[in-house]
């Protein structure tokens, strides 16, 4: 890095392992250097010379995980020109507006999202799997000469929000927030040059690019690539003892705990284990301390690149619920409904700072500058309490919490508690009015796999028994599943839709 701009990280990791494998394709076997990744990148910039991309010009990609991924990433950077990763889950109607706000000049696209890359307004398109497409031109191309200095507030990808509340918007991930991202990931897992990852979280996600690819990219180690989860392959990986790193969300780690293989595999080799994305039920951390597994609990949002807090693993049974103390280059504060900082122990909206935060939202002004307290703190919208010790706790969203009888009630408290059920998997609270108490509790329920619906006065008791009665939900809904994000959280504006 040099004044406001860093090196050509592909170009530098190729010099300092040129023949260190950088990913590793699961589904085909291929296996790719840094070296040829670089020239591969490369070539991909004069591939978008070709098709009429310039320095702020936008690349859609609609794809599954894959090298080429990656390998368009860094062509954009390269090249100056700004990646738009799309989301293969949603309908041609949704990705048309992110397309109206992104306007790219070209789409990559493969084989499984045809249907919806052709329904798309974007006049220039390859196919990275179809014949004379993708692979043969890069084969063709001779590497551009690219800039060799990328400067660090500059735009490299937009981040497409995962809408649990409204409507995706782009946020901004610049070269600074990849670098501040790598170097917290880095203090918080002791990541190392030699480490080997998995990569199969959505690529259109956050976690699928920075938790951990990128920076073990940037580290120079090895990224698995699997189109997407499988518990079979995971439980195989971790027998053959390839993985170091893995992160996940915590439906994974539930479907990976639900597997006849868990309780027999060994899970030594893994030196961490990281989660986030959504609230982490305690069970599940019990669950996997029998096996003698520390989960890492850690909080971030797309919007602080991600990584913003994330537990040791020597400390992860320490203060099981805790999302650790906060990473080396974020700031934070905890304020008030007035942008007023609480005292230590007390509920207060968490803020960030620092160089992983971004600089705000694609085309849109109005929403970045309301994103901002004081035009400098990211307003999370998450409630958090910080203990003596300087640990951190997340309560839940400001907007899901409801108040009961003049009673402030955090569905993320209770959600936690019901998970302690031996009949229920996950719960999914909302707040709905009532009559008497304003609002009351409505617990949406998935069972574990062949367990009876408990009765509901049941499960009032239960709670009780650990919770405040007033906390207890009015009613409960059994339902298979959640609608849920790419980061596994639940959508919970959409849960009154699955009783509908």
């Amino acid at each position: 890095m040099i004044g406001d701009a860093l090196f050509d990280i592909a170009a530098k990791r190729a010099e300092l392992g040129p023949d260190r494998i950088a990913f590793e394709e699961l589904a085909t076997g291929r296996r790719v250097t840094y070296r040829a990744f670089n020239d591969r990148a490369a070539c991909v910039a004069q591939l978008l010379a070709e098709e009429g991309v310039r320095e702020g010009d936008r690349v859609a990609v609609l794809c599954r995980n894959r090298i080429a991924f990656f390998e368009i990433l860094f062509a954009c950077a390269k090249a100056g020109a700004i990646m738009v990763p799309l989301s293969w889950r949603a309908p041609p109607a949704e990705l048309a507006g992110l397309v109206a706000d992104s306007a790219p000049k070209l789409l990559f696209y493969g084989v499984e999202d045809a249907d919806s890359a052709a329904a798309l307004n974007i006049s220039a398109r390859i196919a990275l799997d179809a014949p004379g497409g993708y692979e043969a031109r890069v084969e063709s191309a001779a590497a551009l000469k690219t800039r060799d200095r990328w400067p660090s507030n500059d735009c490299w990808y937009l981040i497409y929000t995962s809408g649990t509340t409204g409507a995706p918007k782009g946020v901004i991930q610049t070269y600074r927030m990849a670098m501040a991202n790598y170097v917290n990931l880095r203090q918080a897992t002791g990541l190392r040059g030699e480490d080997v990852t998995l990569n199969f979280l959505p690529l259109f996600h956050t976690a699928g690019v920075n938790l951990h690819t990128l920076p073990v990219f940037i580290a120079g180690g090895t990224s698995l690539i699997a189109p997407q989860f499988d518990a079979d392959e995971m439980l195989d990986l971790l027998a053959g003892k390839r993985l170091d790193l893995f992160f996940a969300v915590p439906a994974i780690y539930q479907q990976i705990a639900l597997h006849p293989k868990f309780a027999s595999v060994d899970l030594s080799h893994v030196r961490n284990w990281g989660c986030g994305g959504a609230p982490l039920p305690d069970v599940l951390v019990e669950t996997y301390k029998a096996r003698g597994v520390r989960v890492c609990n850690g909080m971030g949002m797309t919007e602080t690149g991600p990584t913003a807090f994330l537990v040791e693993s020597e400390r992860a049974w320490d203060k099981i619920g805790t999302v650790g103390k906060l990473q080396i280059l974020t700031s934070v504060r905890l304020v008030d409904a007035e942008g007023v900082d609480v005292a230590e122990g007390e509920t207060g909206e968490l803020l960030f700072a620092g160089p992983s935060i971004t600089p705000g939202y694609w085309n849109k002004p109005e929403e970045t500058a309301k994103a901002f307290h004081e035009g400098i703190w990211l307003k999370s919208g998450d409630l958090a309490r910080r203990d003596e010790d300087g640990d951190y706790f997340i309560v839940g969203r400001s907007k899901d919490m409801y108040i009961s009888g003049g009673s402030n009630v955090y569905p993320a408290e209770v959600e936690n508690v019901l998970a302690e059920h031996p009949d229920i998997l996950e719960a999914a609270i909302i707040g709905v009015p009532d009559e008497r108490w304003g609002e009351t509790g409505e617990a949406y329920v998935m069972l574990r796999p062949g367990h009876a619906a408990p009765d509901e006065s049941e499960l009032s008791q239960f709670l009780r028994t650990r919770l405040a009665p007033y906390k207890a939900p009015k009613r409960y809904v059994f339902v298979p599943d959640f609608p849920r994000t790419a980061a596994g959280k639940v959508q919970k504006h959409k849960l009154r839709d699955l009783t509908a």
